[in-house]
């Protein structure tokens, strides 16, 4: 191995290497000294400069290839195959693997990068013991006997994990690992938002580049992640979600397999000749990535490995299968697979008694693994398999069967009816928007207090559902209601995706929402010995009752709960020492010693006129009895013009005007619908999904069942044709494309066209313009620059920018673009010196502007510039720069 790594038979003749010993000296020469080898302490000292370099080649080269013994015959014979491989690749473009396939990917789960970091923090705190120790010891006149436990840090390993899972920056020393984001807070907007995120895998790969082959949905990703739920924008394909059946291996026992493997006809590298490697038909087996031996007849091997798993005898992820001239067999933790069935030339191991088993409970999914007739697959045994999708595709040569083809989709994904009839993207925004949704929440969630909370009041199960939907459960926690839907152009407020609400639904409960926001405060304790404390309103002097923002208060201090709270009222009474460092005099200081520092309730201009509720108040201490009071404040709210909804097709639109129900159209049967929806989001969306469902749930509420739109499920009976729909329909009474005759409620005349009309899945999104509306006069200003602050949050104004500022020009409009970018922002006096053009000031005692040259005021000129563009001269000045002002007369 020495002699492979010198560099090439002339240099090493010029360089006078010719044995192991000279190559071992040659290597050893050229080690740094660092502090893992040859400057530890005094025992690695004493180590030889060629024990230190066969040590390298032995722990630090390649170091996943064991040495036993100082071995090398796995480890040269390893190198010797990946140059054999790079000399393919050069004769062979077609050999080079493919970094995006998910056959060469390996996915970290918790319990490895828990058991890293774990790792890392336990040799740290050894390190750290060892440091002491050695300083303890070493001292000759030492009296006391060193206790190794007062040495141990308790905290160490707590705060490294704490700090790790909290922050979710993962730095693990020794191999230089830095990664941000790897923890993450659960969203818990929704069941389904949470549920989707259970299943969220994130690429290390960064962002900011530019390429396209990471993000690419790649053929090797069937079945194992779902293709439409990644986000939008730049993490777009880096950031994505398991399949519905996907499994991620862990890692399983190396030693029976290598053994089993041994027995089974593989002969060991350390019996064999060099050129007896490669040739005769055999074929190279791989273990887990490392080189076990060879094989004579590696078909039987495989056949044999995969007939070992399927009777129980090997675990169910173990994999096997050949590529070129290697037999790989994976045993390794990371790898994504997926349940398939197992066919006999064609013909499928499970048959209808198996499934009769199965809905009596009698089996569960484990027993169809157990007896060899269903198996897991991963990524590079699917790859030389034939699957077929249905039965009836199945042929002589088909070694598996997809159990069904919508689990090909993830759990997000898998709400969208009929999703095989819409155009891709749509799909993939619908993804993004079912986690945004509103829905009802778990009774134990409600019990926690969450940051932001948003619940729909009346959640329904959709009447078009999906098999992935019964599931996970999600028709019993919903997110969304039925609307009757009139696709229809009306009033032309429903402009682009803009939609028109029947004022009268809004009345009954449509779309209505319940907001909970927590709010809250924590009692500290100073250094010296003071504490915030609440104590309840007194009155004002004279008088008995205390101010009238004060009048939620309870005795306590704290707000009573299920009152109402407007802007300006004070819901936790607290007060602050107005010492905290010099010692105290008495243990009970007078009133006089604490100032109020009451918690107000702050809501937006746009809220002025609305009325919350204090919901909850939870009292909380922890170890050091600090406090914790955490108010939470419920606000129900109606949609309003503004609010997004969306339909479970990437279909959003904004409410764009609540109209009365008279003057709504109606049907021949008086159906009035809820929202009309503009028939120009059709043409360009392509999302036939959508017409299908209005169909399927029309029928559904005809016929009183349930209806399906499963991804792909024409065949298998798990979608409903749109042949059967029309025909239900038209059985009662209804066309069978799904129109109506229409009477317009304002002129009392029937429509000009038939309507297409019927309840659709309508999904209220958590952005309302309730929480974005903002506008201002005046307000706050930045202190260093004297423009307006920016953001709604701290009360800023609205930017007019760049591109504005073109189009003013644009318009010639100069005295609006003045205003614009200096009255109402920055607007400020400066005196300059018409001779030199430099800012002067002006001398309050004399009562008149100053020239910086010679202390004058007679060729001072006031001019009005924006406070910004003073500031910029004056830091210019301060870096030796002077911009001078050329006066006009």
């Amino acid at each position: 191995l020495a002699a492979l790594l010198v560099p090439s038979v002339q240099e090493a003749k010029s360089l006078g290497v010719f044995t192991q010993q000279q190559a071992l000296d040659y290597l050893g020469g050229k080690l740094k000294a660092s502090p893992k080898f040859g400057a530890a302490g005094p025992e690695k000292r004493r180590k030889s400069k060629v024990d230190e370099a066969r040590d390298v080649l032995a722990h630090v080269v390649l170091c996943h290839v064991p040495v036993p013994k100082y071995n090398f015959c796995h480890k040269v014979a390893y190198i010797a195959v990946m140059m054999r491989r790079m000399l393919y690749a050069v004769l062979d473009p077609a050999c080079i693997d493919d970094r995006d396939y998910y056959g060469n990917k390996r996915l970290e789960l918790a319990g490895g990068l828990l058991s890293l970091l774990f790792e890392d923090l336990f040799k740290r705190l050894n390190s750290d013991l060892k440091r002491q120790a050695d300083a303890v010891l070493s001292k000759a006149n030492r009296a006391t006997q060193f206790d190794v436990a007062k040495a141990i840090r308790t905290d160490t390993i707590t705060y490294g994990l704490e700090s790790a899972l909290s922050s979710g920056n993962w730095i693990i020393r020794r191999f230089r690992m830095e990664r941000k984001g790897v923890t993450q807070v659960l969203s818990r907007l929704s069941f389904i938002a949470a549920m989707g995120m259970m299943t969220r895998m994130t690429s290390q790969f960064e962002k900011t580049r530019k390429v396209s082959g990471p993000r690419a949905l790649h053929p090797s990703q069937w079945g194992m992640l779902c293709p439409a739920d990644t986000p939008e924008g730049e993490s777009c394909g880096l950031v994505k979600n398991l399949a519905l059946m996907t499994h991620v291996t862990t890692d399983e026992e190396e030693g029976p397999l290598s053994a089993l493997l041994v027995m089974l006809g593989t002969e060991p590298l350390t019996s064999m000749a060099p050129a007896e490697l490669h040739g005769h038909g055999g074929a190279l087996v791989f273990l887990n990535g490392n080189l076990v031996g060879a094989h004579r007849r590696p078909h039987g091997l495989v056949r044999e490995v995969r007939e070992l798993r399927r009777a129980g005898l090997l675990g169910e992820f173990v994999h096997v299968h050949l590529q070129g001239d290697a037999c790989y067999v994976s045993a390794d933790g990371g790898r994504v697979c997926r349940p398939l069935i197992i066919c006999d030339a064609g013909v499928p191991r499970v048959r209808q008694e198996h499934i009769s088993k199965l809905r009596s409970g009698e089996w569960c999914f484990n027993d169809f693994l157990r007896r060899g007739l269903v198996e897991y697959l991963d990524v590079n045994e699917e790859n030389v398999s034939l699957i077929a999708l249905y039965e009836k595709d199945c042929n002589k040569l088909t070694t598996h069967l997809e159990i069904e083809p919508f689990t090909i989709m993830g759990v997000v994904s898998g709400l969208i009816p009929f999703p095989h009839h819409n155009q891709s993207p749509r799909n993939t925004y619908q993804c993004a928007m079912g986690k945004q949704a509103m829905g009802n929440i778990a009774y134990n969630q409600l019990n926690r207090l969450d940051t932001l909370l948003y619940l729909l009041v009346y959640p329904q199960r959709p009447l078009l559902t999906t098999r992935t939907i019964e599931l996970i459960g999600f028709d019993k926690l919903g997110a969304g209601q039925n609307a009757s839907v009139a696709v229809m152009s009306y009033s032309g407020y429903d402009i682009e995706d803009a939609i028109v609400m029947n004022k009268y639904s809004l009345d009954r409960g449509f779309g209505r929402c319940i907001v909970l926001k927590k709010y809250g405060v924590s009692l500290r304790k100073y250094a010296n010995r003071s504490s915030d404390r609440i104590v309840a309103p007194l009155p004002l002097p004279g008088q008995k009752a205390v101010a009238p923002r004060f009048r939620l208060l309870d005795r306590d201090g704290i707000a009573s709960v299920g009152d109402y709270i407007l802007p300006g009222d004070v819901y936790i009474n607290m007060q602050r020492p107005s010492n905290t460092r010099d010692p105290l005099p008495a243990a009970n200081m007078p009133d006089s010693f604490y100032r109020p520092s009451p918690m107000s309730w702050k809501s937006t201009p746009a809220m002025a006129g609305e009325r919350c509720v204090v919901d909850k108040v939870q009292l909380t201490a922890n170890d050091e009895s600090h406090y914790s009071i955490k108010v939470l404040i419920r606000h129900t709210r109606r949609p309003e013009l503004g609010d997004k909804f969306s339909s479970r097709h990437g279909q959003k639109g904004v409410v764009g005007n609540i109209v009365r129900q008279e003057d709504f159209p109606f049907s021949e049967r008086g159906v009035c619908p809820d929202l009309i929806m503009n028939p120009h989001g059709f043409p360009s969306r392509m999302t036939v999904g959508k017409m299908i469902e209005l169909l399927g749930s029309k029928a559904a509420v005809s016929s009183g069942r349930f209806h399906y739109g499963t991804a792909f499920g024409e065949p298998s009976n798990l979608a409903d044709k749109v042949e059967d729909i029309s025909a239900t329909l038209v059985r009662h009474g209804f066309s069978y494309s799904g129109k109506d005759f229409l009477t317009s409620g304002i002129t009392g005349e029937p429509l000009e066209a038939y309507i297409f009309m019927g309840p659709v899945y309508y999904q209220k999104l958590k952005h309302m313009v309730l929480d974005k509306m903002h506008a201002r006069a005046r307000g706050p200003r930045v202190v260093l620059t004297r423009q307006p602050t920016e953001g709604r949050s701290r009360d800023g104004g609205l930017r007019l920018g760049e591109m504005e500022r073109d189009c003013l020009i644009a318009y010639g409009a100069s005295m609006l673009l003045l205003e614009r970018l200096m009255i109402s922002s920055d607007q400020f006096e400066v005196h300059v010196d018409a001779r030199s053009g430099l800012l002067g000031w002006w001398d309050a005692a004399r009562n008149c502007p100053v020239s910086p040259l010679d202390k004058s005021s007679e060729h001072m000129a006031p001019i009005k510039i924006p406070y910004a563009c003073k500031l910029l001269f004056q830091e210019l000045q301060a870096m030796n720069i002077i911009p001078r002002l050329k006066l006009a007369d």
